[in-house]
């Protein structure tokens, strides 16, 4: 197993841990290998919901979700995907580490006057 496979997989068991356990259970069912014929196909329809967003119903949420699912089978994905979860996670913290600092800050102001 590669290093971005194991990576990969390593962000998808802290994702899995991360969300409503139905969608946990469904990740983990997605993600076993048998599971490819189911896989790939929605992976690129999620990619292609993704790219045709501007229409009703269809968001940007689905080409990220779809570039994920195909990772797992497409390793030239692998690296890319690992490095845009890295940094959307570590964005992701910043921006909630500022946000709470922000409050504090807020609450403490509150008191002082």
């Amino acid at each position: 197993m590669s290093k971005s496979t194991e990576r990969l997989n390593r962000l998808f068991d802290r994702l899995e841990r991360r969300i409503p356990a139905l969608a946990a259970n469904w990740l983990s069912r997605v993600r076993r290998p048998e599971a490819r014929w189911v896989r790939i196909p929605l992976g690129i329809l999620l990619v292609l919901g993704g790219i045709f967003s501007f229409l009703p119903v269809l968001g940007i949420w689905m080409l990220p979700l779809g570039l994920l699912l195909l990772a797992v089978d497409l390793i030239f994905l692998q690296g890319p995907v690992n490095m845009a979860i890295l940094r959307g996670s570590r964005k992701w913290t910043s921006w909630q580490r500022a946000r709470r600092d922000k409050k504090k800050q807020q609450g403490q102001g509150d008191r002082g006057a």
